[in-house]
């Protein structure tokens, strides 16, 4: 669930992936941030360029950028440098990319806060590209990195190369580009050969841009104003190369995908082994480069799980894994899905749902004031969910139910996700309550500290109550789910039963909590909105448990 604490994170690319003095350098420039965490650090040797990644609240973000491009720039020759990887400044590319409650126009304002203060402070030039950009041409990096670091001092005396901050030269440092932009995926496919043309080959049939057209004579087809004539790219969204890779010793593909929603890496991954297949040639495996989103290892997972004919509503780890297999990501290097999905990295299980059944429930029967009645109720919620989607599991792909698994295939996946939002919520209102303890335990010796506590107290207390509202709604979206599995397997028709009732128990614990957090409420608004909210939801629940129930009974010959 959103935590109304906007996060943002940001991918600084470094000229620098061979001199570990130097990575280290910048890696500590970053950690020495409060509010901002490093989560990965990827050096290149033969792109002799690191990515470094790292999400925070915005501030503490921009703040880290900044250290790392002055430290960069410290440590940084450009004058000497040469890699594989088009690049044009110490600092080559510094992208805002939003996670959590905040907009792409916001991340925009960030990449030109830093910006200017890059330019100013640090007398690097700054280009803003992509969401940021100031002209429509710059919104495409490779448009603004256009000749590299080489050609720069050459473009110093246009007026279009007009840095939008800074200086128009630093030969030390090169140019910078500051942007914002939605989550890139950096995606490498190695094949099984050295012939770099084949690569080249694929990976511009692939890529939006292209593969340029050629005549009988071999010759590339040009137009009247000089410029390449091309055949479109199978994928939007998609830019890409090819190249040879002294570490793998063979040819590999290289693309950077700006928006995996429009092309996924999966979808990629098929058509190249296709295109592959028809040039002789094999992948031999995948790699990221830096951080995934969750969405997109899922999205993967469900692609391969609907291939092999079974249910795609498995629990995210085994989705995640049959992504990870079905890819080739641990064909090249290790992949961890902890470090490598950016989710993984920043949302980890909390104290109460890491318990063994048995802590768990000694816990709850102790004297301590958490876990409560809230977390129970999310509790139910999460077994409501896992077990719908269990029946959705026992029955795609199982004979004799042929007929119910479109039915049931969506549901499942759909409650595998609720289950995880109710596994969450169980942590969240107990650190919900824990607000409210800390808020009433603020000094209240003067008026301005009375003024702040109070505040802290309403703001707390108005949270406490949206963690149960939230539980209470999320069991309306789980009844569509259980209302399939009845219709699933004969066999787990029981099971299909209880997760009406842990669903009825989840929404009643929840509205419960509703109640009892608003009950002393000064903020009449607040409190009408939520309990119009509550009722209307615990509604809706009770009536269609009645009606399952009294379903499940005559099934059940009862």
């Amino acid at each position: 669930m959103s935590s109304g604490n906007p996060i943002v994170e940001c991918v600084p690319n470094f000229s620098n992936g061979r001199d570990k003095r130097v990575i280290e350098a910048i890696s500590q420039a970053i950690r020495e941030v409060p509010g901002a965490a490093l989560l990965d650090v990827d050096p290149g040797e033969a792109t002799n360029r690191t990515v470094f990644t790292m999400v925070g609240a915005p501030d503490a973000v921009i703040e880290a950028a900044f250290q790392a491009i002055k430290k960069g720039q410290e440590l940084i020759d450009m004058r000497s440098h040469h890699g594989a990887h088009p690049r044009m400044g110490a600092c080559d590319v510094c992208p805002f990319v939003p996670v959590a409650d905040i907009t792409m126009e916001q991340c925009a304002e960030l990449a030109r806060r830093l910006g200017a203060r890059v330019g100013q402070e640090l007398g690097i030039p700054v280009y803003l590209y992509e969401h940021a950009a100031s002209k429509p041409e710059w919104k495409n990096l490779a448009v603004v990195r256009q000749g590299e670091y080489e050609g720069l001092e050459a473009r110093s005396s246009d007026d279009y190369w007009k840095p939008d901050f800074g200086p128009v030269f630093n030969a030390r440092s090169g140019a910078t580009a500051v942007g914002a932009r939605p989550f890139l995926v950096a995606y490498n496919i190695n094949l099984n050969t050295r012939e770099v043309r084949k690569a080249q080959k694929i990976s511009a049939i692939l890529r939006e841009k292209g593969i340029a057209r050629r005549d009988e004579n071999n010759l590339a087809i040009r137009d009247a104003a000089g410029e390449l004539v091309r055949d479109p790219g199978m994928f939007r969204c998609v830019k890409g190369m090819g190249w040879f890779i002294d570490e793998y010793d063979c040819a590999q593909m290289t693309f950077n995908m700006t928006d995996y929603t429009v092309s996924s890496p999966h979808e990629l991954l098929d058509a190249a082994r296709r295109l592959a297949d028809q040039e002789g040639v094999v992948i031999t495996g995948s790699e990221l480069v830096g951080l995934i989103p969750l969405d997109a290892m899922l999205q993967a997972g469900h692609y391969y799980l609907k291939r092999q004919g079974v249910c795609q509503g498995a629990p995210w780890n085994e989705v995640i894994e049959c992504a990870i297999r079905s890819m080739g990501l641990r064909d090249l290097s290790e992949f961890d899905p902890d470090h490598s999905i950016i989710e993984r990295q920043i949302q980890k299980d909390g104290p109460l749902v890491s318990m063994t059944v048995r802590e768990w429930a000694d816990t709850l029967s102790s004297q301590a004031p958490a876990p409560g009645g809230g977390s129970v109720a999310a509790l139910c919620g999460s077994m409501a969910a896992g077990l719908a989607a269990m029946v959705g599991n026992l029955t795609v792909g199982k004979k004799g139910y042929e007929d119910k698994w479109e039915l049931l295939d969506e549901p499942a996946v759909k409650a595998q996700a609720l289950k995880e939002a109710f596994l969450a919520d169980i942590d969240n209102d107990t650190a919900a309550f824990d607000s409210v303890m800390v808020a009433f335990g603020l000094p209240k010796g003067t008026p301005t500290e009375k003024q702040a506590r109070g505040a802290a107290i309403r703001r707390a207390n108005q949270h406490a109550t949206m963690v149960p509202l939230g539980v209470l709604e999320r069991c309306v979206a789980t009844l569509p789910c259980i209302e399939a599995a009845l219709q699933g397997n004969e066999n787990a028709r029981s099971d299909a039963g209880v997760a009406v009732l842990m669903c009825k128990a989840c929404a009643e614990g929840a509205w419960y909590n509703v109640c009892i957090n608003t009950k002393s409420m000064k903020d009449r608004e607040f409190v009408t909105m939520v309990r119009e909210r509550a009722d209307a939801a615990l509604a809706t629940v009770d009536e269609a448990a009645a009606r399952l129930t009294k379903l499940v009974r005559e099934q059940l010959g009862g």
